[in-house]
């Protein structure tokens, strides 16, 4: 079945921290079973990736490149472990340095420069998300096709207390994660008609028996993420939109901040989706182009599931509550 002009399947990046690892391994396992997007939305760390896909495109090259400049963020210094001690010094204003400047100049050294422009992207569609705190509102980076990608990007990873909100004119952006981490309803909104979700909230990794403003913050945040999701999804499934949402979770706690483990986590997200692509829970419908014929000659495991056994198993349950 030839894919209709209309279809657009997305992969849809959530926000995440060092989790993000997770998700350039399960990238890899989705190119090598040949599955292709038209779209990648993504939030915060899951905008970084969205961002490379689009400067380079999808492909084994490009996939290569994500990995090694992952490799480069593990040994730099780019967020500070003690998330307590940061928000105090951002209260007091004694900060001495830019969290926001350092991470900058990283994405600059990896190619994405100021001058590089959404319409210049050879890539699939991007979108980032971010929120303008004067409006109380989304804002979609990647519409403009003359917009600064790293502007974008900045703006979706603009995560407290570590970076600073990115002052745009009269606009105060925010982390894109604030207001939909797993950006399923962007995608929905820009004509997303089937989505791949890579999930890194796993609200398990936190201790429900910990203390301390530090515990509360995740707490806290995990809570408002995981209602975001659960809405989304209600939304895509009224809509009538598959989404087949991989929850990518590290073997031990990851905080947002430690990059060191890096290596493993590219690993697990490989490892993570490769299983589910063997059970059946993310192949595309023929809807989107991929016809059942051809995701066996793709696929190393040969096995498939139809629109209305997915369809039957969110009914059942297994969709945000698992």
């Amino acid at each position: 079945m030839k894919k209709k002009s209309s279809d657009k399947l997305a992969f849809v990046l959530a926000g995440g921290g060092a989790r993000g690892a997770l998700q350039v391994g399960a990238l890899r396992a989705l190119y090598e079973a040949g599955i292709q997007p038209d779209l990648v939305a993504g939030a915060s760390v899951g905008a970084i990736n969205a961002a490379f896909l689009g400067m380079h495109g999808f492909n084994q090259t490009a996939l290569a490149s994500l990995e090694r400049a992952w490799l480069k963020a593990a040994k730099s210094d780019l967020l500070p472990p003690n998330p307590a001690w940061v928000s105090l010094r951002v209260i007091f204003n004694r900060i001495h340095f830019r969290l926001d400047h350092r991470i900058k100049d990283f994405l600059v050294s990896q190619g994405l420069t100021p001058d590089i422009r959404f319409g210049d992207l050879p890539g699939p569609t991007i979108l980032l998300v971010s929120v303008d705190l004067n409006r109380a509102q989304p804002v979609y980076f990647g519409d403009d096709p003359q917009q600064s990608v790293l502007d974008g990007v900045l703006a979706s990873a603009a995560i407290p207390p570590w970076v600073h909100p990115l002052e745009v004119e009269d606009r105060f952006l925010l982390d894109g994660g604030a207001i939909s981490n797993l950006p399923i309803e962007p995608a929905i909104l820009h004509g997303a008609t089937e989505i791949i979700a890579l999930d890194l909230s796993a609200p398990g990794e936190i201790d429900p028996g910990a203390h301390g403003f530090g515990p509360f913050w995740m707490k806290f945040l995990s809570t408002i993420i995981s209602r975001h999701t659960y809405l989304e999804m209600e939304l895509a499934r009224s809509k009538g939109i598959p989404v087949h949402r991989v929850e990518l979770v590290a073997e031990q706690p990851v905080p947002i901040w430690d990059f060191c483990q890096t290596p493993l986590l590219i690993e697990a997200g490989y490892r993570q989706m490769k299983k589910a692509l063997e059970r059946g829970e993310v192949v595309p419908s023929t809807s989107s182009g991929y016809s059942v014929e051809r995701w066996k000659r793709w696929s190393l495991f040969g096995k498939h599931e139809t629109r209305g056994v997915a369809d039957a198993k969110v009914k059942a349950g297994k969709d945000f509550y698992g």
